[in-house]
């Protein structure tokens, strides 16, 4: 029992300290103070009307000299098209691709997305959605183009934003673990995926690969399946500094975090091989780690070594992820670090359950 729970540390150990810890001691990049190339933002919009009149006007406020904004407004019905239509006449940088009901294609995000890319008139693409806000006014200068034209995706970051309660902190927390993870094995030259809240990648490179074909028959994965199929070790950067940052509204219900987690986790099922095997070995080493030690301690001869071991762990994580944590704009959280690992290994364990017996999922 007890050499079955060190070795489950030693896994443990291995994740935070020579993946993680990369994140921790990465040399976080200034925003460029010139733009390189002219780019194009791209946002899905369906019955968004709310969040574009409160989000859109600081994405065209950008400090960026030449940019262009494309949303795709996707069969709304809550007054997106009129209000989009009355922005475009204010701001020719605008330009609105409308999806109508009954046309004939599959429905989805991922066909808005291909429309948006289509209509987009550079090179560059920058991605959020409609319930996003970036952080400064120069978040395109930090997510441009690269002066190495070699880098083709940007994996940028976007954190949720603080409410009130036990859900949000979950929420902030299973966020801040999956950037991690992403953020860090990008640093190490294995990147797996991005967040379509906050990344970019050249229009060239998906109209090559054929863009989302290989799995558009999967609801999401708009994002992290198109990395995961395109990233390689010397086409991938990411971009971290706070002025880079797009902040997003978090669910508010259980229910609605739940489908969203539920449409990620069916993506992830289309990862490579390789990435699929480290991140399952990661999440099931956490797993006999914590059922091991929840053993260890019914035995009484093993007490003292297991509370040894258990000291350690959260001694050596607290050294890491809330200096992590403060980077990402998570800085709050720091003080609850142990307790939200917890929960969080809790709650992608039921959501892992209810997945087996949830299948049908969608976009909005």
């Amino acid at each position: 029992m007890l050499g079955s729970l060190i070795f489950c540390f030693l896994i443990q150990l291995y994740f935070s300290l020579f993946v993680h810890l990369r994140l921790a001691r990465y040399t976080v990049e200034e925003v460029p103070q010139t733009a390189l190339k002219p780019l194009s933002v791209v946002i899905c919009a369906r019955n968004e009307a709310e969040n574009l009149k409160r989000y859109l006007p600081q994405v065209m406020a950008q400090n960026y000299p030449d940019f262009e904004v494309v949303v795709v407004n996707d069969r709304s019905w809550d007054g997106t098209r009129e209000l989009l239509e009355e922005f475009a006449k204010q701001d020719k940088r605008l330009k609105v691709v409308t999806i109508s009901e009954g046309e004939k294609f599959i429905a989805g995000k991922k066909f808005a997305a291909t429309m948006g890319i289509k209509a987009a008139s550079n090179e560059w693409l920058v991605f959020t959605d409609a319930d996003c806000v970036p952080a400064s006014e120069n978040w395109l200068l930090g997510m441009q183009a690269p002066a190495d034209d070699q880098i083709a995706i940007v994996l940028g970051y976007s954190p949720y934003l603080k409410k009130w309660g036990l859900l949000n902190a979950l929420i902030r927390f299973e966020t801040f673990f999956t950037a991690v993870n992403y953020l860090s094995y990008a640093i190490k030259g294995m990147p797996y995926m991005g967040v379509g809240r906050n990344m970019a990648y050249k229009k060239s490179l998906f109209f090559k690969n054929k863009g989302f074909a290989a799995h558009m028959h999967i609801p999401s994965g708009d994002d992290d399946l198109f990395v995961n199929a395109n990233a390689n070790p010397t086409n991938t950067a990411i971009r971290i500094n706070k002025e880079a940052h797009v902040w997003s509204e978090p669910n508010t219900s259980f229910f609605a975090y739940l489908r969203q987690k539920k449409r990620h986790f069916g993506a992830g099922k289309l990862y490579k091989r390789k990435h699929k095997f480290i991140l399952s070995t990661q999440i099931i080493f956490q797993f006999l780690f914590y059922a091991f030690l929840a053993a260890a301690f019914c035995i009484k001869t093993l007490l003292f070594p297991t509370a040894v071991i258990l000291l350690l762990s959260i001694v050596i994580r607290c050294f890491i992820y809330p200096r992590i944590l403060k980077r990402l704009n998570y800085g709050d959280l720091r003080w609850f670090f142990p307790i939200l690992d917890i929960l969080l290994f809790i709650f992608l364990m039921f959501n892992g359950f209810l997945s087996i017996f949830v299948k049908k999922v969608k976009w909005k």
